[in-house]
């Protein structure tokens, strides 16, 4: 073989060789470890790369921890790296909460990070409160007048509670319900027209953040607006709805007057009918009253007279049906 490839491959190799080396041993993040009074040693480095983990987030994360004042060991980081937590923010959040004198330590920071809420925007919410606007919140009074109020409720992450504890939406959804219940018990809408920060205190004593990740400091109404007249539109339906009843009731009488005065003219005829059929029986008796020899003439003419003398008698009494005759 050539001399000249000869070398070219043996350089080649020793540079790919020491890279490898280099990768394997991270002296440079090692030096500047011990440079930041930060005691990790070289064999550690080496086991972090061959457990996947990254010497320089690991060895940052301590020199940045150590240099203020945190006491965290590289097993503790390693240990949140692998569960998939950010341990940079957690790093930030320890160091703001310290500034600050938040009690907070590293376990509950890694708990708080992998429940999946940001540690550090907590701790800054901690350290600046924030103010959450709830939607127009509608109630009524016992006089009826209903009242639209919106209110501004100052709150802090409560670091505690974190994690397991409800949200935001459980905070306006309880003040909602405290203001509501507060309108609800005034006797009319005047009062709390009058004194709305009868409003706060009642719904700030309740202790609505129990249970929550945040604790409110202060509840503020921002604007009380008149609604509707319920009890009145109340009343007026009421009204509405008693006349149709009534209307319906009265309807059902008289569809059963009529039909009773439609039965009676149906008795009527019947016994219209009856009377002409036995009417007709009368000449076929009187037929009969002769054959046997049970009427004569002069009792059939004497019974004729008397016929006639009712119908003169009749006519009289009854001109008008005469006419109509």
């Amino acid at each position: 073989m050539n001399p000249e490839i000869s070398l070219i491959l043996t350089i080649v190799g020793a540079v790919v060789a020491l890279s490898v080396l280099l990768y394997l041993l991270p002296v440079n993040l090692w030096f500047t470890a011990q440079l930041s009074n930060v005691r990790i040693s070289l064999l550690n480095l080496v086991l972090m790369r061959l457990r996947k983990v990254s010497p320089a987030l690991v060895t940052n994360a301590m020199i940045i921890s150590t240099k203020a004042g945190l006491r965290i060991t590289t097993n503790e980081i390693e240990t949140h790296h692998l569960a998939g937590g950010n341990v940079n923010r957690v790093i930030k959040a320890l160091i703001s909460a310290d500034k600050a004198n938040i009690p907070l330590d590293f376990k509950l920071a890694t708990a708080i990070d992998l429940a999946g809420r940001d540690v550090f925007d907590a701790v800054q919410l901690s350290v600046n409160p924030q103010v959450i606007n709830t939607p127009p919140v509608a109630a009524v009074a016992k006089d009826g007048i209903q009242l639209i109020a919106k209110a501004r409720v100052t709150v802090r992450a409560n670091i505690n509670q974190l994690v397991g504890g409800a949200g935001e939406e459980t905070i306006l959804a309880r003040v909602g319900e405290g203001i509501v219940t507060t309108i609800g018990s005034a006797t009319n809408h005047k009062e709390v027209l009058e004194n709305p920060d009868k409003i706060s205190k009642t719904v700030l004593s309740k202790g609505l953040d129990s249970g929550t990740a945040f604790e409110i400091l202060s509840i503020d109404i921002a604007d009380i607006d008149i609604g509707e007249n319920v009890g009145a539109k109340l009343q007026t339906d009421q009204a509405e709805a008693d006349l149709k009843v009534a209307n319906a009731r009265a309807e059902e009488r008289r569809a059963m007057a009529v039909a009773s005065e439609q039965e009676m003219r149906a008795k009527a005829q019947e016994a219209k009918a009856k009377v002409i059929e036995a009417e007709a029986q009368i000449p076929l008796a009187i037929a009969e009253a002769f054959r046997g020899g049970n009427l004569g003439v002069m009792d059939y003419y004497k019974m004729q007279n008397i016929q006639a003398d009712t119908d003169m008698r009749s006519s009289i009494s009854n001109p008008k049906s005469n006419d109509k005759k």
